[in-house]
């Protein structure tokens, strides 16, 4: 799928894209897509970090393809979710920022003429499901089963304040479809076990499943079970708490996700079942997460923010241990996953197809111009939005409303420790042209319903 500068300008976006149908029915896989919260570039054995181990989630990515050059389009959670589930810019779709439970501090509204991944899949005859982190509205009309899975066991909240009682601002936001429940336990396992059960449920169905399992480890609060947290210190030597709690439940995490794996492989639907792992944002650097070498984390939008890891297995058709370069953003996810179930697009779509890259075919995702942006609260921000522009090596980042913007080039210096001169460079006015077009289209997008902002005209009354 083509995606040059035109069309970063927003060309394309008003164009439909058409994808070419790839599989047939007897062809088409099942496709588990898992999403870690959090979690930092390095923070995987098979991405360098010598003191946790995470053998289920390095086999994903050693019996596949590991992006080394994966990004999330959001260095916050709700506006990357909305990517990965619309393949489009958050902000074209109502979600530059974090959606919370107060209105006066949530930055986001998911767009009712967003289509989301399973209910494109409906065209394919996938099933679909959502194992838990919603994170993309509390109410109706935003809840799950509203926008197109079938089936919805989790938690529609930003985060949980205790891994175990799973409440946040004194609400309790768990859920199986539209039901309150209050299941017992970690939320790590809780989830986990809704996941397999519907793996053995899905093993008597003629139909294709889409599983979205959006786990909420590794997000603060750092709780990892007692047990694993015992493990971890008497096994690393020097190791902070702050690092020992981050990598208890990082492996208390890969233990969970190794129970989908075996339960895929004693089904036989590992065969034919595509399995992507990334992560919706930078990890962040006050609970003790690495990323890698690059600079920033959580909240920035240097590449220690944005840079995330990314893996996907599929037996048969992607070469094992194949690592690429390629620019892979979340957005791509959405077309390359219509693209394996043979769907059609007939709507806007920002993201790329990866199809040619997984199938180890010629491919292109470098020469767009991509943009990464948050909306937040608070004296710190005071509800502005601030972006980050690249475009091949070249990267413009503003990384607070009130700083000043700064240019790199990756190429010669990756991990953005020397900004470039800005006045006379061309590249960086080129940027700034796109990123000022992409804004322009952003413009037409309310982030805010109606309903949300009479009760915010209300309480200034006040």
């Amino acid at each position: 799928m083509k995606n040059d500068c035109k069309s970063t300008l927003g060309l394309a976006i008003l164009t439909a894209v058409f994808i070419s149908p790839v599989a047939n029915a007897q062809q088409k896989p099942n496709i588990l897509l898992i999403l870690a919260d959090d979690l930092g570039y390095g923070d995987l054995s098979c991405q360098g970090a010598t003191d946790l181990r995470t053998p289920n989630i390095d086999r994903i990515f050693n019996e596949g393809i590991r992006f080394s050059n994966c990004y999330a389009n959001s260095t916050v959670c709700s506006p990357s979710r909305a990517a990965l589930l619309t393949g489009r810019y958050p902000d074209l779709v109502g979600v530059p920022g974090v959606i919370r439970t107060h209105e006066d501090n949530s930055w986001g509204f998911l767009s009712h003429e967003a289509t989301l991944l399973p209910k494109e899949l409906k065209k394919a005859s996938y099933h679909t499901a959502i194992v838990g982190k919603w994170h993309l509205g509390l109410e109706a009309p935003s809840q799950p089963n509203m926008k197109g899975f079938d089936e919805f066991y989790g938690f529609l909240g930003d985060m949980m304040e205790d891994y175990y009682t799973h409440i946040r601002e004194g609400n309790n936001y768990m859920r199986i479809n539209d039901k309150v429940v209050s299941p017992e336990g970690h939320a790590t396992e809780i989830f986990t076990g809704w996941a397999l059960d519907y793996l053995k449920k899905q093993e008597k169905s003629k139909e294709p499943f889409f599983l979205y399992l959006a786990y909420n480890a590794p997000h603060d609060p750092i709780q990892p079970p007692a047990e694993w947290l015992a493990k971890v210190k008497a096994r690393e030597d020097g190791i902070t708490d702050k690092r020992a709690g981050l990598v208890a439940l990082l492996e208390h995490l890969d233990e969970n996700i190794g129970r989908m794996l075996k339960q895929l492989e004693l089904s036989g639907q590992i065969k034919n079942t595509l399995i992507i792992f990334v992560s919706d944002n930078g990890g962040n650097l006050n609970f003790g997460a690495n990323n890698g070498p690059y600079r920033g984390g959580k909240g920035d939008l240097y590449d220690g923010g944005i840079r995330i890891p990314g893996g996907m297995m599929w037996q048969n058709v992607i070469k094992p241990g194949r690592i690429s370069d390629r620019m892979m953003l979340l957005m791509d996810i959405y077309p390359t996953i219509c693209d394996i179930a043979g769907i059609s697009i007939q709507h806007p779509v920002d993201g790329i197809s990866l199809l040619p890259e997984l199938k180890g075919e010629p491919s292109s995702t470098d020469s767009r111009t991509v943009f990464f942006m948050r909306r937040e609260g608070g004296p710190k921000y005071a509800g502005q939005i601030y972006f980050s522009a690249r475009s091949g090596p070249y990267k413009m980042v503003q990384n607070t409303p009130v700083e000043e913007r700064q240019f790199f080039n990756l190429d010669n210096d990756p991990f953005e420790k020397n900004p470039l001169q800005k006045n006379g460079s061309n590249e960086y006015q080129q940027l700034i042209r796109q990123l000022s077009g992409h804004i322009g289209l952003s413009g037409a997008v309310p982030w805010k319903s109606p309903a949300q902002a009479n009760k915010l005209i209300e309480e200034l009354k006040k």
